[in-house]
């Protein structure tokens, strides 16, 4: 039987009560410092399992048990990609931020490569995390819209989507205004929780509804036509090869060149629990994905012996059995972990977004005549900017729909981290000076290239479809630009806005 729309709103209500205690709690007098870095007193074990909330977030949610259907467990391959990706991000890149004491880690490129590196990558990061919070954010406010908004009528009226999404934001803003990354630390383990207990009871309840023992439904589970993990054909855009150096590449650029999740790491009290932190996290992902996996398989074999007809969108599966077809239990634990992965797939954003701005754009940290209150009156007016292009974005997503939003998350990354891996990989591996005006015009032109060749790599190599291997081509190109345009050190003019180099 469907849940009542009036008992999800009542859910949904008592959730956010809870995190606007933990907001009052650990917001209470947050000034910049505690803001963007949690006055670097975060414990490494509240930062790690907050991390899950932030990196898995509706896409896993809802799009990883629907994908079983058209690409049975190939994903698999991009989280064991993600694995060997945070071993470099913890003993690479970790190191040389904690060494530099780094606030915003865009700041390495200005000291290193000059502040037009520096405005550039911030650029791509902001463009990069906005589109990717708006996809994910997009999905759960979607699937509330679709079985609970939709079906609340006032007369003739009907709550708009555009309406309902406003209102997720602005609850969003309430808790993260004041505390920052201090409250984000808490609330995101608070989240976490909540989506960990969604999935494993999700899986108790399928488990139950098929009638399966404790341990067959793991042998069920192997059984299934699902279950293939590897694709060893190298022509497929979900080829092994593709999927695990692609899923390296996409865990470096997404957790360890982006200022979201690296924000929350900084915030750890020494290097030593930063790496400890990302050590576990990685270990927990494959656990987690695995039983999203599993979970995705349950199913579709719940719906093949029930004749249930599913909707042709595979990010509905999940909600239309467990909302309409598994009962109350079902639906409660559900709602609890899509409430969970709609909070935290965009508070975080906003708080990154803001210091990333304002470090790297406006550039605060270089004005010493600016103000404590001049910049805290900063950050509050474009905490509430990008959440008004947060929610801008999320009503073009919902205009122009996509079929799985996990594929066009996965598809920004591609296309928006390229240049943040060529401009990071340029600054570590080489010695070399850049033209600081051309560094512009170089991370543009990659991405652009990296489209022609998607778009004839089918007729150019006998029907090969790119896959995550775009992200690496695409920083490939920006590291050959930059290449092109540098000299070694001394052999350009000096660039007025170049700074402390590393």
């Amino acid at each position: 039987m469907a849940m009542s729309p009036a008992v999800i709103l009542t859910c949904v209500g008592g959730y956010f009560v809870f995190l606007l205690g933990i907001a009052w709690f650990t917001g209470r007098n947050a000034g910049n410092s505690a803001y963007f870095l949690g006055n670097r007193s975060s414990p490494w074990y509240v930062v790690a399992f907050g991390l899950i909330g932030d990196s898995l977030s509706g896409v896993t949610f809802i799009s990883v048990p629907g994908v079983v259907r058209t690409g049975n467990f190939s994903y698999l391959q991009v989280v064991f990609g993600y694995a060997l990706g945070y071993l470099v991000i913890a003993h690479v890149l970790l190191p040389l931020y904690y060494r530099l004491g780094l606030t915003s880690i865009y700041t390495y490129l200005e000291r290193r490569l000059g502040l037009s590196a520096q405005r550039t990558g911030s650029v791509f990061f902001l463009v990069s995390r906005l589109l990717g919070a708006a996809a994910r954010l997009y999905l759960a406010a979607g699937i509330i819209q679709r079985f609970v908004f939709d079906r609340v009528a006032l007369g003739e009226w009907r709550i708009p989507f555009w309406l309902s999404v406003t209102v997720i934001i602005g609850l969003i803003l309430v808790y993260t205004y004041r505390g920052g990354i201090k409250t984000l630390v808490w609330t995101d383990t608070f989240q976490s929780t909540f989506l960990l207990l969604g999935l494993v009871l999700s899986v108790v309840g399928i488990v139950k509804a098929l009638g399966l023992g404790p341990w067959e439904w793991v042998t069920a589970v192997r059984a299934s036509e699902y279950s293939r993990v590897f694709v060893w054909e190298w022509a497929p855009a979900n080829s092994v090869w593709k999927e695990v150096i692609g899923g390296a590449f996409i865990a470096i650029c997404m957790t360890g060149l982006d200022q979201n999740m690296m924000q929350k790491n900084l915030s750890c009290r020494s290097l030593a629990e930063a790496q400890r932190n990302i050590h576990w996290f990685s270990v927990i992902v494959i656990l987690v994905n695995l039983l999203f996996l599993a979970l995705g398989a349950l199913l579709y074999r719940y719906a093949a012996a029930r004749g249930i007809q599913l909707p042709e969108r595979t990010d509905y599966v999940f909600p239309t059995l467990a909302l309409q077809h598994l009962g109350g239990f079902a639906a409660v634990v559900f709602l609890l972990g899509l409430t969970a992965a709609t909070f935290s797939s965009a508070d975080s954003v906003l708080t990154t977004l803001t210091t990333s701005f304002c470090i790297d754009i406006l550039g605060t940290e270089r004005r010493p005549e600016m103000t404590d209150a001049v910049r805290t009156r900063l950050r509050h007016v474009f905490h509430l900017v990008f959440a008004l292009l947060l929610l801008a974005a999320i009503l073009v997503f919902e205009a122009r729909a996509s079929s799985a939003v996990i594929a066009l998350v996965l598809k920004i990354a591609n296309y928006t981290y390229g240049p943040l891996l060529g401009l990071f990989a340029f600054g570590i591996l080489t010695r070399r000076s850049v033209r600081g005006r051309w560094v512009p015009v170089v991370a543009v032109l990659a991405p652009i290239l990296c489209a022609v060749f998607e778009n004839r790599a089918p007729v150019w190599w006998e029907g090969y479809r790119m896959g995550n291997e775009l992200l690496i081509l695409n920083g490939a190109l920006t590291f050959l630009g930059l290449w092109a345009v540098s000299a070694e050190r001394g052999g350009l003019e000096e660039d007025p806005s170049r700074h402390a180099r590393v």
